[in-house]
């Protein structure tokens, strides 16, 4: 599919539109759709959530549904610390009959929240009321109060009557004082029981019922604080798998881990890490291998990881190297200084599936996000836990990334000489294709997504998300908008970063935090 496929096109803009002071407590920090998309919630630094309901079913158009305060700033006594009421996350559960159901999370707590409609009643008549017939001789004021003298025949029951509706929120569950460090993540599990929650050292593994127990199933404190190495990044549960979740490191590890296996999942995880050369690494590369986030493809076959500088592809049954790596600040390998004296290079951009598995997208700075479409080649009728062998791929001339290894020509000739099958298999490795097996090559090349040649093949949509968008509406193609807003130059501006957002489950439609505004994009 190509690029103009998704011709994401500024929708609605929640927010100050205007160049005015930004209150600190409005810049917001989180962003989730619900599983339908029909709801859109947002949190901000000042603990407020935020909630809006799709307005028209035709096109990506929100209302604003309801606000409430999650979290206030508290102190810990104990450590003489301020907890922050800055939301850090928000994640949706499955909803309810009429309600809905909601995760929210700051560096110490977790909230459960039910958002449901409430009807207000007010009582509209009584025994005071007019209409009743009282009449003022039965009324006899003296000594400031008010007596009515009434019959036993002339007494009525207060009627209440309905007054309004509104959107109530309250707090079902509170999951708190199991983390000593700052919670990065929470994870609803797909059982609909359980969720986790990782802080720096440690996830802990909770069951919506019991707020007051959670088990801990992964630990990386060593008993010497001095040993400390890395640090937990970020953690998601499975799509599909309930017995499966990740989490990734500040080394830029991911470690994929099975809850049957052991009580705690940190013992023998599968890790999936690239391997770099030493001799390319500089004072530098420590912090800008960290992965800041990670995410499962819908469908549970792949996995995505963003650092400062690129977005890696995983398939989950291949650990040893990314399907494909992304580069995503190249101009900015040559300024890591200048980032690391203004703390930009601290920044921590999330990373985001299309509800198809096959669309990547994260953002930078300047209110720049991208878009990478069908950036992995996905077949729906494909398990989405099992690997097809490579037979199967070229049979069925799926589109499916397989592992890239040269082993392909292997299992496709193996009923060949095997000295021809080895002269091919080293002939594709050094990309030198023979005229005989010209189709044979070219499918493994394709399925290959990893190497150089492809990736300089990406299609990349970048797009703005600020008051350029209402100007550039209409203005110029897909094509055009990506080449203006890709020509930085040497004019950044690293206050205005594109670090959360999300991703419409099932459809091309995109919420953009910038700062303290909402922009909704949509091909719609």
């Amino acid at each position: 599919m190509s690029r103009d496929n998704f011709n994401f096109k500024f929708s609605q803009c929640f927010g100050d539109k205007a160049d005015i002071v930004v209150t600190e407590a409005d810049i917001i920090t989180a962003s989730e759709f619900d599983h339908s998309g029909n709801f859109l919630a947002t949190g901000d630094k000042g603990g407020r959530v935020v909630l809006f309901e799709r307005s028209n079913s035709k096109h990506c158009e929100y209302k604003f549904l309801t606000e409430f305060q999650s979290h206030d700033a508290e102190f810990d006594y104990l450590k003489s610390l301020e907890i922050e009421e800055k939301i850090n996350q928000i994640k949706w559960l499955k909803p309810v009959q009429k309600s809905h159901f909601l995760l929210s999370t700051n560096d110490k707590t977790i909230k459960l929240w039910k958002i449901y409609e409430k009807n207000i009643k007010l009582v509209s008549e009584n025994n005071l009321s007019e209409g009743f017939g009282l009449k003022q001789k039965n009324i006899i004021i003296g000594n400031d109060s008010m007596k009515s003298v009434l019959k036993l025949n002339n007494l009525k029951l207060p009627i209440l009557s309905q007054h309004d509706k509104i959107i109530a929120a309250t707090p079902k569950k509170i999951y708190a004082n199991a983390h000593t460090y700052h919670i990065n993540s929470i994870s609803p599990n797909s059982d609909q029981e359980t969720f986790l929650s990782a802080d720096d050292l440690r996830i802990n593994l909770w069951n919506y019922d019991l707020p007051e127990e959670s088990f801990n199933i992964v630990d990386i404190k060593p008993a010497n604080m001095e040993e400390l190495t890395e640090v937990i990044t970020s953690a998601e549960f499975h799509p599909q798998e309930c017995n499966l979740f990740m989490y990734s490191s500040s080394k830029g590890t991911i470690k994929l881990c099975d809850m049957r296996l052991n009580a705690l999942c940190d013992d023998k995880p599968i890790i999936f890490e690239e391997y770099t050369n030493p001799i390319n690494h500089n004072f530098f590369t420590e912090i800008t291998s960290s992965i800041s986030d990670i995410k499962f493809s819908p469908n549970g076959r792949y996995i995505a990881s963003r650092d400062y500088l690129t977005v890696k592809i995983w398939d989950i049954n291949m650990n040893n190297k990314p399907l494909k790596t992304i580069n995503i600040h190249e101009q900015l390998k040559e300024r890591l200084s200048d980032t690391y004296e203004n703390d930009a290079i601290f920044d921590k951009f999330e990373v985001e599936f299309s509800g198809d598995s096959s669309s990547i997208m994260t953002g930078s700075y300047n209110n720049n996000f991208m878009i990478y479409p069908d950036v992995v080649k996905t077949n729906e009728d494909e398990n989405p836990c099992i690997v097809k062998t490579f037979d199967e791929n070229n049979n069925n001339n799926s589109n499916n990334i397989g592992s890239g290894s040269s082993s392909n020509n292997n299992n496709n000739n193996r009923s060949k000489n095997s000295h021809s099958n080895n002269n091919k298999q080293h002939k594709h490795k050094n990309n030198n294709n023979n005229n005989n097996n010209n189709s044979n090559s070219s499918n493994n090349n394709n399925m290959f997504e990893g190497n150089n040649d492809n990736e300089n093949k990406i299609d990349e949509i970048v797009l703005q998300a600020d008051k350029t968008a209402f100007r550039n509406k209409q203005f110029g193609s897909l094509s055009q908008r990506t080449a203006r807003n890709k020509e930085w130059g040497d004019d950044i501006d690293f206050k205005k970063s594109i670090l959360h957002f999300s991703w419409h489950p099932k459809e091309n439609s995109i919420a953009i935090a910038a700062t303290n505004n909402l922009f909704i994009f949509s091909e719609l």
